[in-house]
């Protein structure tokens, strides 16, 4: 049983301090919001002062905490200079990537290191950071976006799949390294979910049927659906979970 007798471990971060990066849109915007009706007090960080800015509204009209970084995770010297404003933190949401389709003979160069510079360098470097904070305050909870591509493979995904399967071995090598030092490091894959990052994509009905047939329970992911295995894993009900990912991917995986 919990401290209060309670045999439900809780499910809240009260007083915790939570990084989301990508936090201006979409799935980032989304555990921002999440995290801070969960009780934590949010940094949302982004490259668009006006998008997080309106994050940072949202959170305060609901009474919650919350402030507004400018960073482009990319940019490592911006990166730098904003984690060194961090004193604290206790939870991250390394959300920021992208995703540009495109077929394997095809792809140039620049969209190669374009998806590699974020998906992969930055999120690398954020993490790092966020441990080194984390390692000296005596323990944290590092939470990765990763996708159902980091499980499978797929047409024209050949480059952001890749870098998904990075995050995941990212979040199981840095799990057993940063144990000792009371971090936990874990994943969440989510499938084809209605965000302005994938809208485009999804004004072709093929498109759209194609990725609808992919997953079991018949339906697009929406951002909600992500939320509560973000909070969960963030929470003291996950405190014996690391090395791993939740998969939210509607059964995609599962064949």
């Amino acid at each position: 049983m919990t401290e209060t007798g309670s045999v439900l471990p809780s499910m809240r971060v009260d007083g915790q301090i939570a990084l989301v990066t990508g936090a201006g849109r979409g799935i980032g915007k989304g555990c921002a919001l999440a995290l801070a009706e969960a009780g934590a007090e949010v940094i949302a960080m982004a490259r668009t002062a006006s998008e997080i800015d309106d994050v940072v509204a949202e959170i305060q009209a609901k009474g919650g905490k919350a402030r507004a970084v400018v960073c482009d995770v990319a940019d490592q010297a911006a990166m730098t200079a904003a984690f060194a404003g961090i004193d604290r933190l206790d939870i991250l949401v390394n959300n920021a990537g992208t995703n540009v389709p495109v077929g394997f003979l095809k792809a140039e160069v620049e969209t190669l290191d374009l998806m590699i510079n974020l998906n992969i360098r930055a999120a690398f470097l954020v993490a790092q950071a966020a441990a080194r904070i984390m390692a000296e305050q005596g323990g944290g909870v590092i939470i990765h976006l990763s996708s159902t591509f980091g499980k499978v493979g797929r047409p024209g995904a050949s480059i952001y799949s890749g870098t998904k399967h990075f995050i995941e071995g990212l979040t199981k090598s840095t799990a057993v390294e940063l144990a000792s030092r009371n971090i936990r490091v874990v994943a969440v894959g989510p499938t084809a979910i209605e965000t302005p990052m994938l809208a485009e994509r999804l004004k072709d009905p093929a498109v759209a049927e194609d990725l609808r047939g992919k997953i079991p329970l018949g339906r697009l992911g929406k951002i909600e659906d992500v939320l509560g295995a973000v909070v969960f894993l963030a929470s003291p009900a996950a405190a014996l979970i690391t090395g791993t990912t939740i998969m939210v991917d509607g059964g995609w995986t599962a064949p």
